[in-house]
C-alpha cells in the first residue's frame, strides 16, 4: 500500500488516480466529501456532547475512510484521532481534533474553488 501524504490538504496525485484524471469528477467527488464531513461534523459534535464513545467512533470511522480514499489524508489523519480518543472516552480530546477537522475541511473547500 502507498504512503499517505498528510502534509497538504490534499493529495492531487491520489485524487486524480481514484477520478482517472477527470476534473469534473474531482470537482464533484470533493465537493460531496465537504458536504458529507460537514454534516458528519455536526454529527461528531453531538457525540461528543453526549460522551457516547461508540456513536463517535463510528461516525470518525466513516467520515476518515471517505477522506482516505480520495487524498483528504489529513482530515483523515484528525478522524483516526477521534477515533481513537473517543474509544478512550477522551471527549476533550475529541472536541479539539473535531476543531481542528472543521478547519481541514474549510481548507478543502478552498480546494474546491482554486482547482482549475
Amino acid at each position: 500500500m502507498q504512503s499517505r501524504d498528510t502534509n497538504t490538504v490534499l493529495d492531487r496525485e491520489q485524487l486524480r488516480e481514484v477520478t482517472m484524471d477527470d476534473e469534473a469528477l474531482m470537482r464533484e467527488i470533493l465537493s460531496a466529501l465537504i458536504d458529507d464531513t460537514s454534516r458528519q461534523i455536526q454529527l461528531l459534535d453531538q457525540a461528543i456532547q453526549e460522551q457516547n464513545p461508540q456513536k463517535c467512533a463510528r461516525l470518525a470511522h466513516y467520515s476518515k475512510g471517505a477522506c482516505a480514499n480520495v487524498g483528504a489524508n489529513r482530515a483523515a489523519a484528525l478522524l483516526k484521532q477521534i477515533e481513537l480518543d473517543a474509544a478512550a472516552s477522551e471527549f476533550g480530546e475529541c472536541g479539539a481534533s473535531l476543531g481542528a477537522l472543521t478547519r481541514e475541511v474549510d481548507l478543502l473547500r478552498a480546494e474546491v474553488v482554486n482547482e482549475p
